[in-house]
């Protein structure tokens, strides 16, 4: 099966799911997640501002707040095709672009280089046990990875995992893949 017809699938079971049961879920990965030693060890947390079916990641964000963490997030460059980084301290210091995504005001907010992020929560729709993904299509993030060299984690229902991703030469895994159950991979974190 295709990459496109495996995004297209799971969206629909992505967009089937109840509010409770969505809810139920993130509740879950986000409890993995700020528990977890990468976690603690972390200063500066990569995030996307999730909207619609994905996963809520604001109470992510707002725990990273509370611990006094920075949290910095992806602002595209369409014609690039590629992402920067910027802290935000509010979610004032956002707009809603294309595709009605949140990003970073750049003249409100501290561009960072990508070496600056400890721990990046990569965005993706399917993963397979070896942290391959597929995304939403667009290739920022398998840009973005090309030479990031911190941890990088993802967020993902046990639904979401399969056999194995069709990968590209230039996809880059993720270290590993926190699911309502707990790390996948249980790669030493």
């Amino acid at each position: 099966m295709g990459k496109t017809k495996l995004r297209t699938d799971i969206i629909q079971k992505l967009k089937a799911l109840s509010a409770s049961e969505k809810k139920k879920i993130e509740t879950k990965l986000t409890e993995h997640l700020t528990t977890s030693n990468v976690w603690r060890q972390a200063d500066i947390i990569g995030i996307t501002i999730s909207h619609g079916f994905e996963w809520n990641t604001n109470p992510i964000i707002e725990t990273a707040w509370r611990y006094g963490k920075k949290v910095c997030v992806p602002k595209c460059r369409p014609k690039e095709r590629q992402l920067d980084f910027y802290i935000i301290t509010s979610y004032d210091q956002l707009e809603v672009v294309y595709y009605n995504l949140q990003e970073p005001i750049p003249h409100k907010t501290e561009k960072l280089t990508k070496h600056k992020i400890d721990l990046l929560i990569v965005p993706g729709l399917l993963f397979d046990r070896k942290g391959y993904r597929i995304g939403f299509g667009g290739g920022y993030y398998d840009r973005f990875l090309t030479d990031f060299r911190n941890t990088k984690l993802s967020l993902a229902a046990t639904m979401q995992i399969i056999e194995e991703i069709p990968a590209d030469p230039y996809d880059i895994p993720v270290d590993d893949i926190i699911t309502e159950k707990g790390f996948l991979r249980q790669v030493a974190f």
